[in-house]
């Protein structure tokens, strides 16, 4: 069984080997000798060697003369091809020396083809190569020239197509290195350049603002160039007051000259824009550049933060703004310019800037414009200055209006502003009238010809048709007082509408304005100074009286003022709910002070006669005749009222009567005084002839207009005293008193009373002989028994 199986074993070898490669047959060969057959196996190779080598020897039995043949043909043909070979080696000789030309040509034609080949290698790289080079050429020549938003433009398509196109080549290689360095340099130059454009702007800030303040200037000039001549005619419509009274001053101020007058210099040639003030080249560029960057959002944040920056610098104020004219125009001037750089940047530029950006900058500005103007324009006190300073607000407002600004708050502020100017100018006026008041001589104007009166007349109404037909050279009844005061009145008015005006306000609002503040002129100012006036020292009865007649022209010229106000604003006088002016109740009120001031000197100066009596009140007789401080008072008094005949006619009769009155009073008073401790008969005798003397003054009548013995009632009182005593008619006095017929009606018990212990004889007690005299004793007697009664009447009525 073991034999079967190694025989078929080794059978399966030898075919394996018979059929295997010999490179693979090892595997085979290491498999016998591994095994325990192996002579077995070699007997068996041995064997399929031999019945191999029989079969081989059968094939070439079988074909060994067809060998023969073959051998004997090649024999034959061996002659013939060697021929051949002598031919062909013959041939070649003859191709061979024939073809060294050609060869020769055609290596030739191979090293043009080769070169040929070369050139187009070249010229393609070179395609490649020549635009990198010439692009970066171009970027060093943009470099150089400082174009750096074109060189980054350059530098982004040279990065993007030329060098990945070019190959690996190591100035390729450079190039690129040299890219994000060159960026840099780029973004850094940019923003150098973006500095000082933001410090170039603040610089100029200044000229960009007074030169797009000019221009919105020009415009409005221009705008206005139809109502300006529509002003022109109503300005000498409003020259003319009603009643040939109220024209104006041929040299006086056009209240409707230029607006912006003193504010800005404007000349008729172009005035340039902000644009081309200012080179906006950097910002721009540097906004592309930081856009290719990549960094847009970068440069925004620095740019807005750097201007906002600027802006708290531009609306910081200088500490001596409020001086001149010239420091607020500055400080307008900056803002004008930084807005208006800002607008244009706006609008200009796609994000840099936007619309609430701009708008929170303006709030910012306004808040603290207007607190600086609010805190400088209170330290100024010259109203001119205040005038142009409104003036420049408004252009200012105008100008950032124009742009788009919202300024309403602005224009509240200049109504605010208007309150402080109208205290200004109250203060100024104040001076104004003082100095007329102080200047005047409170004497009627003289008047020498006719252009002298009309010219009087053109500055204050009057009209006086008896006046008027009287030859010159005559006198006006008031003093210049009156017609300087009124053109003040007039200037004022000016005054006020001059800061009125452009403030947007309708024509009532105006008219209203300025009533008030001429109502507070009057009230205020004007009644101040003329109580002033009146009540200051060393005025006279004269200066008062003439203070009377011009307050008096004055309230009758307070209709023509208001007619003046109604001109000057288009808005009728009848208007519903227009302010009327106090005029006549100002100038009432100081005459019927100066009437107060004429009675209570009046008064002092019968006060000071009065000092000067020195009567004997111990005389035994009383003389003929009235005291010599007495002749003098009534002298005095009959000149004064001659003075009053330019009086109204109850002024006077008041005045008179007053005076009548106080002089009675003090010499009723005079009589009872304490330091007067005893009178005598003859005393009251010498009282009585100078009473006698003031009724004879208050009968002749120094002011006319009394009806009947009217004055002499000033004098009853003391004229029933004394005839009670010198008639010494008590008899009649204890029984009639409380009778409406009383004869001694105006004699009160207590005066006559006072007297009568004043008549009593106090050195009676003393002297012992004056007791024995038997008609001393009985005057004495009859005095005390009066005195009793008089006591006991005293006491039933308080009873």
């Amino acid at each position: 069984m073991a034999s079967a199986e190694t025989a078929a074993e080794h059978e399966r070898i030898l075919r394996e080997i018979e059929s295997t490669d010999t490179n693979c047959i090892g595997p085979t060969l290491r498999s016998v000798y591994d095994g325990q057959d192996h002579g077995l196996f070699m007997d068996k190779l041995e064997g399929r060697i031999r019945n191999h080598d029989r079969e081989i020897e059968k094939m070439c039995n079988h074909h060994f003369q067809g060998f023969v043949d073959s051998i004997t043909e090649l024999l034959k043909v061996r002659g013939e091809a060697q021929k051949l070979k002598c031919q062909v080696t013959e041939t070649n000789q003859k191709l061979q020396n024939d073809g060294k030309e050609l060869l020769t040509s055609m290596d030739e034609l191979r090293q043009c083809r080769l070169q040929q080949r070369n050139i187009a290698t070249t010229i393609d790289k070179l395609t490649h190569c020549l635009p990198v080079l010439e692009m970066y050429s171009k970027l060093q020549e943009q470099m150089r020239a400082k174009r750096y938003y074109p060189a980054l433009r350059t530098l982004e398509q040279l990065e993007g197509s030329c060098l990945p196109q070019a190959g690996s080549y190591r100035f390729c290689a450079i190039m690129a290195e040299n890219i994000p360095r060159l960026r840099t340099h780029i973004r850094d130059v940019s923003m150098s350049d973006l500095k000082d454009f933001l410090e170039s702007i603040r610089k100029h800030s200044d000229k960009i603002g007074e030169t797009a303040m000019k221009q919105a200037q020009v415009q409005i000039a221009r705008d206005n160039a139809v109502t300006s001549q529509q002003r022109s005619a109503s300005g000498q419509r409003i020259r003319k007051e009603v009643c040939s009274g109220t024209e104006v001053d041929r040299n006086g101020s056009n209240p409707f000259s230029e607006k912006y007058s003193g504010i800005l210099d404007v000349e008729d040639e172009e005035i340039p824009g902000a644009q081309d003030l200012v080179d906006f080249s950097p910002v721009y560029r540097c906004l592309h550049i930081y856009t290719v960057l990549g960094a847009r959002d970068t440069f925004e944040n620095y740019y807005r933060k750097q201007r906002r920056k600027q802006a708290r610098l531009v609306l910081q104020p200088h500490s001596n703004m409020h001086e001149t004219l010239e420091g607020y125009r500055h400080y307008f001037n900056q803002i004008v310019g930084f807005f208006v750089v800002e607008d244009h940047i706006l609008h200009t530029t796609q994000g840099l800037v936007n619309r609430a950006y701009v708008e929170e900058l303006w709030e910012l500005a306004l808040s603290k414009t207007i607190a600086a103007l609010r805190t400088h324009s209170s330290y100024c006190t010259d109203p001119d200055l205040i005038l142009d300073l409104k003036n420049l607000i408004v252009l200012f407002a105008d100008t950032l209006q124009g742009y788009g600004f919202p300024v309403n708050q602005l224009f509240d502020m200049l109504l605010e502003m208007r309150d402080q100017y109208g205290e200004i100018l109250l203060k100024k006026w104040n001076q104004s009238f003082r100095q007329i008041l102080d200047q005047d001589n409170y004497s009627p104007i003289p008047v020498a010809s006719p252009e002298e009166y009309q010219r009087i007349a053109g500055q204050c109404p009057f009209q006086d048709p008896e006046l008027d037909k009287m030859p010159f050279p005559k006198k006006l009844p008031f003093s210049e007082f009156v017609p300087k005061v009124y053109s003040q009145l007039k200037e004022f008015i000016y005054a006020c509408l001059k800061y009125s005006e452009d403030l947007h306000l309708s024509s009532t609002e105006i008219d209203d304005m300025i009533r008030k503040s001429t109502n507070l002129l009057l009230t205020r100012t004007l009644s101040h100074c003329l109580h002033y006036a009146i009540k200051k020292k060393n005025v006279g009865l004269a200066e008062l009286v003439q203070i009377i007649i011009n307050t008096t022209h004055l309230e009758q010229s307070c209709h023509y003022l208001e007619e003046f106000i109604s001109n000057i604003t288009n808005v009728p006088p009848d208007t519903i709910n227009a302010t009327k002016l106090y005029g006549t109740s100002t100038f009432k009120d100081a005459r019927h002070a100066a009437e107060e001031e004429i009675y209570t000197n009046l008064n002092k100066k019968i006060d000071q006669f009065l000092q000067l009596a020195d009567y004997d009140w111990m005389a035994a007789q009383g003389g003929g005749q009235a005291s010599d401080y007495l002749s003098d008072l009534i002298a005095f008094l009959c000149s004064t009222f001659a003075v009053f005949t330019h009086l109204p006619g109850k002024v006077a009769q008041t005045a008179c009567m007053s005076a009548c009155k106080h002089l009675s009073t003090s010499l009723l008073q005079l009589l009872l005084e304490a330091d007067v401790r005893q009178v005598s008969m003859g005393a009251l005798q010498q009282f009585n002839v100078d009473v006698k003397e003031c009724e004879r003054f208050a009968r002749a009548g120094p002011v006319p207009g009394f009806q009947g013995d009217t004055l002499l009632l000033a004098f009853i009182d003391l004229r029933q005293l004394l005839d009670l005593f010198t008639q010494w008619d008590w008899s009649t006095y204890l029984a009639d008193y409380g009778r409406p017929t009383c004869k001694y009606l105006r004699v009160n018990p207590h005066t006559a009373l006072a007297l009568l212990e004043k008549m009593k004889d106090t050195s009676r007690k003393n002297n012992m002989f004056a007791q024995f005299r038997k008609n001393e004793r009985d005057k004495q007697k009859l005095i005390d028994t009066v005195v009793k009664q008089l006591r006991n009447l005293i006491a039933t009525n308080q009873a």
